[in-house]
């Protein structure tokens, strides 16, 4: 039998905190313009104009890979490190959209060695529809990742979704694609999941998400909110710099 097919083909905000202290960035790429006082790093061409060449996929390596990376980190849901991490990074994405996976591949691995390994950041992986062409496949598709984390297993579902993505708009997000990724996420109980995606509460999560960003002026993935708790981190430099030297095909002010 055919498969189903789902697919059809820094800011840098500073405003004045309640306490504890906390200071906010929106960081979305590359080059940066003043604007009314914000200072705003924007990609032009997002994740709708790129362009990925990979070679095969490798199957249980990948998965190695992921869990490898992920090992020995705390997940909560839809958060990737110690809750009381100083520094927050909101991660908007689109598990289809090829820059996402750049970020995955190129900046997220040392971000998570530097600083989620040592305590010093935790990251929040946020929905926002831009590469998926229908939003049954994208709902799909996030609601797949957020059940894996009724059980903390979340990232490890993203990694393996962005290290297995497909050409873009080529449907290949299918129910056996999204079973098979489940299937290779160690330690996920299926039964649970397969019944977690059938929770009404995640599909509001995909909408709360989308308002989020709306609020936040937010377009395009990846874009990143970057806040901080506390005393100013002296690291906090750095990260926003790794964040907004992702590659991208196209570049603007």
């Amino acid at each position: 039998m055919q498969d189903k097919q789902l697919d059809d083909g820094d800011a840098v905000r500073d405003r004045t905190p309640s306490a504890p202290r906390r200071r906010r960035w929106v960081v979305s790429g590359l080059a940066a313009t003043l604007l009314v006082g914000l200072l705003i790093y924007g990609v032009t061409g997002g994740s709708r104009n790129a362009t990925i060449v990979r070679g095969p996929r490798e199957g249980e390596a990948t998965a190695a890979r992921a869990s490898s990376l992920l090992a020995g980190i705390q997940q909560h849901g839809n958060t990737l490190g110690d809750p009381k991490a100083p520094v927050t990074v909101q991660y908007f994405g689109d598990l289809q959209c090829p820059i996402c996976r750049r970020f995955e591949l190129t900046v997220l691995p040392s971000l998570i060695e530097s600083y989620v390994r040592t305590g010093k950041l935790k990251i929040e992986y946020h929905s926002l529809e831009t590469a998926t062409l229908t939003p049954s496949a994208f709902e799909a598709q996030q609601v797949a990742a957020l059940a894996a984390g009724k059980q903390n297993k979340m990232w490890n579902f993203i990694e393996l979704f962005y290290q297995e993505q497909g050409p873009e708009h080529s449907g290949y997000v299918t129910e056996s694609y999204l079973q098979g990724l489940a299937l290779h996420v160690s330690g996920l109980n299926l039964i649970e999941w397969t019944a977690a995606r059938n929770d009404p509460e995640l599909a509001r999560t995909l909408t709360t998400d989308a308002q989020a960003a709306s609020n936040q002026g937010l377009h395009q993935t990846p874009v990143f909110l970057v806040s901080y708790t506390g005393p100013r981190p002296p690291y906090l430099a750095a990260i926003k710099k790794q964040l907004t030297g992702l590659p991208t095909a196209n570049l603007g002010a």
